[in-house]
C-alpha cells in the first residue's frame, strides 16, 4: 500500500481525507453528474468506483429502506476477487468466505439405481488460472464491503434509501439532460432531479430500462427449481464440497457449502411446468424442497434444522438488445445518456453462479468510462463502447446458461432409450467450462479500446482483450514479493507494464531505458495536464529481467523512480524484478526476452494492447483514439 504522498495523516492510511469538493454542490441537490438507481451488486460497484472521484457529483437511490440484509447470490468467481483487490476489499471477502477447492459428482449406483454414489472429483479452478480462489459469500456482505468503500472514499458517498424512481426522460437540455421523477416511499412526496447520466441497476423489473424502451426478451425452460440455505444435519459425506448430483428418478441437485462452516445452499430440481404455467401456481413450500432433497440424496439422510432463506424459480434466460438509450441506427449521431446494468439488462438461472459476477463486471466496465468523460480525459463517444462490449458478454452468458441448465435438468442417460445426459459428459462439460465459470474467459474483440494481434507473440500469456493475468514479482527497491496485478487500483487510470529486454537498464542499448526517456518526452506530456503527477492518467511500471540485487534503484530512469506530489517524493513502487521464490514472470507469461514489450491495461483490468518497447508512436496513436490531449482544466464535461 502507498500512502502519505502529499503529507502524513494519522489513522487508517487507506481512508483518505474527505475532499472539499465532495461537499460542494454548485447546482444544488437536484442536479447530479451520475445518478445510480439501485444498490445491488452492479450499483454498489459503480458507486464505489465513482466515489473515488470527488469532482464527480454522484447520487444513489434505493427503493428499499436500508442496506440488503440477506442476499440471494453467493458465488464469487476468481475474476470478481481479482476486481475486489483493485477496490482493496479482497482480503475481507476471503476472510469471511467459504473457499471452493474441489467439485464432486454423484450419479445413480449402477447396481441399484435408487441410490446415489460418488463418481468423480475435479479441481474447481484449474491450476494457475488465478492467484485467487472461487469463494462463496452472501451477496449482502459483498455489498457491505462496497458500501463501506463509498463511505470512506474522498466523495464520502452514501445511498439514499426509501426513494423510488418513477420515470426517466432524456430531454434536449444542453446540461443535465436527463429528467428523473422520484417518490419517497414513506411519505409519497414526489420530486424531480436532473442528471448528466443515469445508470439503472434496479433489477429485472427495471423502471430505468422500461423508461428508455428496452425490453427483456427470452425463453423459459418450463422447469421449476428450488433453492434454500439451511443449517442441516446429514450423513452425506460431501456436504462441505460443491456437489453435482444426478438421481435416477428424483431429479438433480447442486450443493454449495456456504460461509461460516455450517450453512449450506441446495439447488433442487422440482417439477416440470406445463407450457405457460407459472411456478407460483404450484404452491410449493419449503417442506416440498426438503422432501425433494431427501429423495435425491437417498440413501443419505438430511435433517434441516433451520432454513435461513428459500425460494422457487423458473429456469429462464432473458436479455435486452442494447444496454443504453441510443437506437442502433443512431449511434453515429447520438450520445448515450442512460444505461442499464446487471439484472436490468440480463437475467438467467442462478446455478452457474454468474449473475452477480457478470453484473459487477458490467459496472466496472462502465464506471471508469463515465469518470474519463466527466473529468475531460475522453470524449463522450467512449460511452458507446459500454453497450457494445457488455451486451456481447451477456449474450455469451445466456448461451452458456441455456446449455448448462438443460444438462442439469436432464435425467441420467438411459442405456435402453438413449435419452438423458451421460454423467461423464456432465462432468466433462463442467470441467471444460471452468474458465468461463471462473470469470476469466471474457475476451473483447479488436475495437476502439482493444488493439490487434500483430505483436501478441511478444507476450503470449497476456492475451489482448482478456483480463490481465497477474504473476509474482519482487520490488527492486526493497525485494518485497508482490503480485504485479495487485498494483492496479480502481482509480480510473490506465496501466502500462513495460517488460525489459536483456541489456541492463543502465546500458545505452537498453530498449527499456530508451522507452522510459521517450515516454516522458511524448505521451506523458501529451495526455497529462501540466503540474499533474506523471502517472495521473497512465501509470507506468517497469519489469526488469535482472535480479533486484543487480539493480541500484537510483540508477533507474525518472519514469521508473519519478518524483511526485507536493514534496517531490521519489516513488519506489514502479520497478520490479522476477520473483526469486515464486517463479519468473517472463517465463510464466511468455514474454520475449530479447525484445521485451509493452502491455497496456485498461482501468477495468483488461489487456488493451501489446506492443514492442520501441513501438511508442504506435502506442501514442492508439491512446489518442480515446484519450484527449492534456486533461482539460475547465471542469466537468457534459
Amino acid at each position: 500500500m502507498q500512502a502519505y504522498l502529499n503529507g502524513f495523516h494519522s489513522g487508517d492510511p487507506a481512508i483518505l481525507p474527505a475532499d472539499p469538493a465532495s461537499t460542494h454542490a454548485p447546482h444544488g441537490d437536484d442536479r447530479v453528474d451520475v445518478l445510480i438507481v439501485g444498490t445491488g451488486p452492479a450499483g454498489c460497484v459503480l458507486g464505489a468506483q465513482l466515489a473515488a472521484f470527488p469532482g464527480i457529483r454522484t447520487r444513489i437511490l434505493e427503493r428499499r429502506g436500508g442496506p440488503l440484509e440477506l442476499g440471494q447470490a453467493d458465488g464469487v468467481a476468481c475474476r470478481s476477487v481479482e476486481m475486489f483487490e483493485a477496490f482493496d476489499i479482497a482480503d475481507r471477502v476471503l476472510k469471511e468466505a467459504a473457499q471452493i477447492t474441489e467439485t464432486v459428482f454423484w450419479r445413480p449406483d449402477p447396481t441399484d439405481g435408487s441410490r446415489i454414489v460418488r463418481s468423480g472429483r475435479i479441481e474447481d479452478v484449474e491450476e494457475g488460472l488465478s492467484e485467487f480462489p472461487h469463494v462463496i459469500l452472501n451477496q449482502a456482505r459483498v455489498q457491505d464491503f462496497l458500501l463501506e468503500k463509498m463511505r470512506t472514499a474522498p466523495r464520502r458517498l452514501e445511498p439514499e434509501y426509501g426513494v423510488e424512481v418513477l420515470a426517466v426522460e432524456v430531454t434536449d437540455a444542453a446540461d443535465y439532460p436527463v429528467l428523473v421523477r422520484t417518490r419517497d416511499v414513506n411519505t409519497g412526496a414526489e420530486s424531480t432531479l436532473r442528471a448528466r447520466y443515469v445508470v439503472g441497476c434496479d433489477g429485472a423489473r427495471s423502471t430505468v430500462r422500461q423508461s428508455i424502451g428496452r425490453v427483456l426478451r427470452g425463453d423459459s425452460a418450463n422447469q421449476a427449481w428450488g433453492v434454500m440455505d439451511a443449517l442441516a444435519v446429514t450423513d452425506y459425506p460431501d456436504i462441505r464440497f460443491k456437489s453435482v448430483i444426478q438421481s435416477r428418478d428424483s431429479g438433480n441437485m447442486i450443493i454449495i457449502p456456504r460461509e461460516g462452516g455450517y450453512l449450506v445452499r441446495f439447488y433442487i430440481e422440482m417439477d416440470e411446468l406445463e407450457p405457460g404455467e407459472r411456478v407460483a401456481g404450484r404452491a410449493i413450500t419449503s417442506d416440498d424442497l426438503i422432501a425433494a432433497a431427501r429423495r435425491i440424496l437417498h440413501p443419505h439422510t438430511l435433517d434441516a434444522r433451520e432454513i435461513v432463506w428459500w425460494s422457487v424459480y423458473e429456469i429462464g434466460q432473458r436479455l435486452t438488445d442494447k444496454f443504453d438509450d441510443v437506437p442502433e441506427d443512431e449511434v453515429a449521431t447520438r450520445l448515450p445518456r442512460v444505461f442499464v446494468a446487471g439484472d436490468a439488462c440480463h437475467t438467467h438461472s442462478p446455478k452457474a453462479g454468474q449473475g452477480m459476477n457478470v453484473s459487477m463486471q458490467d459496472a466496472f466496465n462502465l464506471g471508469w468510462k463515465l469518470a474519463a468523460v466527466l473529468e475531460g480525459r475522453s470524449d463522450p463517444e467512449l460511452l458507446h463502447t459500454y453497450s457494445a462490449e457488455r451486451q456481447a458478454v451477456a449474450q455469451d452468458l445466456i448461451d452458456f446458461d441455456k446449455e448448462w441448465a438443460a444438462m442439469m435438468s436432464a435425467k441420467p442417460l438411459d442405456a435402453v432409450s438413449g435419452e438423458g445426459v451421460d454423467p461423464d459428459a456432465l462432468q466433462n462439460h463442467f470441467q471444460k467450462q471452468g474458465r468461463y465459470t471462473a470469470g476469466t474467459a471474457t475476451q473483447y474483440p479488436p475495437a476502439l479500446l482493444t488493439g490487434g494481434p500483430q505483436w501478441q507473440h511478444l507476450a503470449a500469456g497476456f492475451p489482448i482483450g482478456r483480463r490481465f493475468h497477474s504473476a509474482p514479482v519482487a520490488r527492486i527497491a526493497d525485494a518485497e514479493p508482490l503480485q504485479l496485478g495487485h498494483l492496479h487500483r480502481a482509480d480510473g487510470r490506465w496501466r502500462l507494464y513495460a517488460f525489459g529486454d536483456r541489456p541492463p537498464i543502465t546500458d545505452p542499448s537498453s530498449r527499456l531505458r530508451r522507452f522510459a526517456e521517450r515516454w516522458i518526452e511524448g505521451p506523458a506530456t501529451r495526455f497529462t495536464s501540466p503540474g499533474a503527477d506523471i502517472d495521473a492518467v497512465i501509470d507506468v511500471r517497469g519489469i526488469l529481467q535482472h535480479s533486484h540485487r543487480e539493480v541500484e534503484p537510483t540508477s533507474l530512469p525518472e519514469l521508473l523512480r519519478p518524483h511526485k506530489g507536493r514534496y517531490g517524493l521519489a516513488d519506489y513502487d514502479k520497478a520490479f524484478a522476477p520473483s526469486v521464490r515464486e517463479g519468473d514472470i517472463f517465463a510464466a507469461r511468455g514474454i520475449d526476452r530479447d525484445q521485451g514489450c509493452l502491455v497496456l491495461v485498461r482501468p477495468d483490468q483488461y489487456v488493451a494492447h501489446v506492443l514492442p518497447l520501441d513501438g511508442l508512436d504506435e502506442l501514442e496513436e492508439f491512446l489518442g483514439r480515446f484519450l484527449l490531449p492534456r486533461r482539460r482544466e475547465a471542469g466537468l464535461r457534459a
